[in-house]
């Protein structure tokens, strides 16, 4: 059994143990025994679910969800390399957490512990690695320095990125895709539906003529607005998405099956098939969970129908739906909260958006034991994949766009004056065209860190802050010594030494908010 299907039967468990008992009010937050560092921190005995509001909800997948849905996956530990020394993990490019907990403090609250997911924040943001050399689909950037924000002890932060292969727009492949829309009740609320038609009205103007769209609109049924359609009948296709109005319950389920016949019946060979449901997450009718739509997704997925979500609206919001739905379709989960970020991902990332490059790609980070003590991963907690399965080709992973780089970050503790190699990197992925399976390798050395944080490339600067302005927000026990005040310091002064950008603008008066909020 995967790791995927044990989180779907451990959820199918919670919703019988609820249904047993009745509502209960939310689980307290998950506490840590205040071990002695750099001992990890005691892990809770089984994976907590909580709510930004303390109201008896519904578990998320078969049953009516209210309010805002986020999963508790714990905090990884740090780990002795002489127990393990190996780190593997399945490669993510969702940014959702990022502009959820955004969403939160623009509307002036701090996000709760669960909405944060630390390596969607980091990899919101550029990274400034070098695209792969001519012919070669990945490159591996890795670098390091001691990191600003330990608590005692020397430690050292280690940057690793995976870069993907740039397509240009007018090398994109065809697409066919099949937009599953929600048009129930609860989309009207923040008028989210409004927000759905203009991002995807963006994304409509950049299609051609080999390209096509068909259209599923679900409330208390499903059914077809838009059958298959030129991707440049721009009037056709923009009729149909303007005419959408809310209406009805909630029936995901009776959407993304009709979603996917669709997408099978147009299916297209030579060119990217995808399902793009754009929801609130919320279903109230029908049945999106373990052992209904789940498995159906999946078989599709490896058929060559993938899928991405778009999360839109608050209030009521299933994060924990919406990502798990992308991450069995073999696509990636975002979430709009304006009309900025959908041109983000229609616009100007269209081709990473809709083009994969590489399907199941993970990362296995092997350390030396005669240079380093002890090591922990930062974020990608949903992401474990056994380190025996790093070769099995067999075990669902990551994909990635074309032009997509995918950033993790270790904590490090290396022993005193010990020189020589830190660690060796591996990436695994399978083409999508060939089926081919491909592994990369790299090593870094000691030599290879900077002496000082200050003296690290800007962008690795920036990905550390990022990470610990996540850390803060989520209360890990690993950045206990941090506040949000001391991210704004470093933030501020790293800021000055990257190219100018919103994204950078934007996370600085963020966590300027977000200092005042927790005052």
């Amino acid at each position: 059994m995967t790791a995927k299907h044990l989180v779907s039967f451990a959820l199918l468990v919670l919703t019988l143990v609820v249904s047993a008992c009745g509502p209960a009010a939310a689980p307290a937050p998950m506490s840590y025994a205040e071990p002695a560092v750099p001992a990890a921190p005691a892990e809770p005995a089984a994976a907590e679910e909580r709510f930004s509001t303390g109201a008896p909800l519904s578990p998320p997948n078969d049953d009516p969800a209210a309010d805002m849905f986020f999963k508790d996956y714990g905090v990884n530990p740090m780990v002795d390399v002489e127990d393990d020394d190996l780190s593997t993990f399945a490669l993510d490019v969702d940014t959702g957490s990022y502009t959820v907990a955004r969403r939160y403090v623009t509307d002036g609250n701090i996000p709760p512990q669960d909405a944060v997911r630390v390596e969607e924040f980091v990899n919101y943001f550029e990274q400034g690695y070098p695209y792969p050399p001519e012919r070669s689909a990945f490159g591996i950037h890795i670098d390091g320095a001691p990191t600003p924000f330990a608590e005692t002890e020397r430690y050292h932060m280690m940057r690793i990125g995976i870069q993907g292969y740039a397509v240009p727009a007018d090398e994109r492949k065809d697409v066919s895709l099949t937009f599953v829309i929600d048009v129930s009740g609860s989309m009207d609320m923040e008028n989210r539906l409004e927000l759905v038609k203009r991002s995807l009205e963006l994304l409509v103007e950049q299609l051609g003529r080999r390209d096509r769209v068909s259209i599923v609109v679900y409330g208390s049924d499903a059914r077809v607005v838009l059958e298959p359609t030129r991707g440049d009948d721009h009037r056709t296709i923009l009729n149909a998405i303007r005419k959408l109005r809310p209406e009805g319950a909630t029936n995901a389920e009776d959407g993304l099956r009709l979603g996917y016949k669709m997408a099978n019946q147009s299916f297209n060979p030579e060119a990217i098939n995808r399902v793009v449901l754009c929801s609130d997450g919320v279903a109230n009718v029908g049945k999106t969970g373990a052992g209904s739509i789940w498995e159906e997704i999946e078989r599709y997925a490896g058929k060559g129908i993938t899928m991405t979500t778009i999360g839109f609206g608050m209030g009521n919001y299933n994060d924990v739906l919406m990502e798990q739905l992308a991450n069995n379709g073999d696509g990636f989960y975002a979430y709009v909260d304006d009309i900025k970020e959908a041109e983000r991902l229609f616009v100007q990332n269209l081709t990473s958006t809709l083009q994969v490059i590489a399907m199941d790609a993970k990362v296995q980070v092997e350390f030396n034991p005669d240079v380093v003590a002890r090591y922990r991963l930062v974020g990608y907690e949903n992401r474990d994949v056994a380190d025996e399965d790093f070769r099995n080709d067999d075990v669902d992973a990551g994909e990635i766009g074309a032009g997509h780089s995918v950033t993790a970050l270790y904590e490090i503790k290396l022993y005193p004056e010990a020189e020589g190699r830190i660690a060796t990197v591996y990436l695994r992925w399978r083409d999508p065209d060939t089926n081919e399976v491909v592994e990369l390798s790299k090593t870094f050395d000691s030599r290879d860190l900077e002496r000082d944080f200050e003296d690290a490339d800007p962008y690795f600067q920036w990905a550390v802050v990022v990470a610990e302005y996540a850390e803060v927000l989520r209360e890990s026990y690993w950045a206990r010594g941090s506040s949000i005040g001391d991210v704004l310091v470093e933030a501020r002064r790293v800021a000055e030494r990257l190219p100018s950008h919103p994204d950078v603008d934007e996370f600085l008066d963020l966590v300027r908010r977000a200092n005042r909020l927790a005052d």
